[in-house]
């Protein structure tokens, strides 16, 4: 290998750092933006946990070391120095030899080395779609416990109201049963339920302190740094067509995109593993100090050339004759290659059923939002007015106005329970196709 193209070599592995480096560190913003859908809070959740999480800085240094293999695959071995000194010095014709120097260098054979380098980038890319699925991991995790975060601050809410609503219910049957037209069980009956509505209040706080130190273990925060009410914004609408769903992660997830490189990357190695029957040459020069004769025949007729010093130049190569280790190895790339490639067709069969799964649960919670928005909440509304006026005429009893107010309730945290799943359905999506589910890409 000549100095243009080692220099070559050197330039390529420098431009596969700062070009597999720039990327990454830009991605993050952009993947922040695209992945909160406009939730201004949970982008900002988003940027802390890529630029915080312990797991994805990991996963990126590990990215950065893989990218140092390729300078130290790609280059020549370091040349040999040998240096021989005469203890008995060997007796010529022109001189006895005191000193003997010699350099010589191994060169692989022909694109052994370039094998060794691309060999080397595959893994480093590897490592780069590793990173990704990391980070995919942890947008996944955090936007999981964000939006379970905004049921629980939507239940807080929805019951807080119903306890003053069943407030000024037990005032009035309070007031009733004073006046002797009512009973005092629809009293109690009131206070048994706000009493039942203030212990799910403490259950919800209690599942808000678990949510909130998954969501500050992922950025990186003190456990105990308290999060912001969680508001969630519109829904976003989103079809579900599977084939584009399945060429979608198949272009995009970056565990897919890793198999792929592997299967790349052991066939390399079965071509770098059948250049080893090829032997290596090593070239060499030396010198050899020759000094002047000093014996008296040689002080007398002193020979042609006397004390002139030896240069010699030498060529070596090894000898494979060790066949078996070479088919051997030959042999375990090819069955690498066959191992990587039933990973990758396991890879994708298992995000096809994700995809399918979570598709089909995705339609599911559409049609249920939409009865409970569309036909539920307006019905249990109507009813609870119906049986508000009723109660205060005296045709219905406490009983049934308690009933209706059940209802209400019921259908309320339903609905916020099938939006928040809805949302955390598509984040399960996103993380299976490789992308925003609201960007999807070709």
């Amino acid at each position: 290998m000549n100095w243009n193209t080692k220099i070559f070599n050197i330039a390529i592995a420098i431009g596969f750092t700062i070009m597999a480096a720039i990327p990454i560190r830009s991605q993050d913003v952009s993947s922040a933006t695209e992945y909160s859908a406009g939730d201004a809070q949970l982008e900002v959740y988003i940027e802390e946990a890529l630029s915080r999480n312990p797991g994805i800085r990991q996963s990126f240094s590990l990215y950065q070391a893989a990218l140092q293999r390729l300078p130290q695959v790609s280059a020549l071995p370091d040349p040999m120095l040998n240096l021989t000194q005469y203890i008995r010095n060997p007796e010529t014709r022109v001189g006895p030899q005191t000193t003997m120097i010699s350099l010589s260098q191994k060169l692989p054979w022909f694109g052994k080395l370039s094998d060794k380098e691309k060999i080397a980038a595959k893994e480093a890319a590897v490592y780069r779609f590793l990173h990704e699925a990391q980070k995919a991991d942890v947008i996944q995790k955090l936007k999981l416990a964000y939006y379970s975060l905004g049921y629980i601050d939507q239940a807080l809410d929805i019951t807080a109201a119903d306890i003053s609503v069943l407030g000024h219910y037990e005032t009035l049957a309070r007031a009733r049963y004073e006046q002797g037209v009512g009973l005092q069980q629809a009293v109690v009956k009131l206070q048994a339920e706000i009493t039942r509505d203030q212990n799910r209040l403490e259950e919800l706080k209690k599942q808000r302190v678990d949510l909130e130190a998954v969501l500050n273990s992922l950025r990186d925060f003190p456990s105990n740094t308290p999060v912001e009410k969680v508001l969630p914004g519109k829904k976003p609408e989103v079809p579900i067509i599977l084939d584009d769903l399945y060429r979608i992660g198949r272009n995009n997830r970056p565990e897919i995109q890793a198999a792929l490189l592997q299967i790349e990357k052991n066939e390399k190695r079965i071509q770098l593993a059948k250049k080893n029957y090829w032997p290596d040459v090593t070239i060499g020069a030396g010198f050899t100090n020759v000094t002047g004769r000093s014996d008296r025949a040689g002080l007398l007729n002193p020979p042609d050339q006397n004390g002139k010093n030896i240069y010699s130049f030498s060529v070596g190569i090894n000898i494979p004759i060790q066949r078996r280790k070479y088919d051997a190895a030959v042999a375990e790339a090819t069955e690498q290659k066959i191992a990587s490639r039933e990973g990758y067709r396991d890879a994708v069969n298992s995000m096809e059923a994700s995809i399918r799964a979570i598709g089909f649960r995705i339609e599911t919670l559409q049609r249920q939002i939409s009865l409970f928005e569309n036909t539920l909440l307006p019905q249990a509304e109507q009813a609870l007015r119906s049986t508000e006026a009723a109660y205060s005429t005296g045709e219905v009893g406490v009983l049934d106005l308690l009933d209706s107010e059940r209802v209400l309730l019921d259908v309320r945290l339903s609905l916020e329970k099938f939006n928040s799943d809805y949302r955390k359905s598509l984040a399960e999506m996103e993380r299976v196709i490789g992308i925003p589910y609201w960007e999807k890409k070709s």
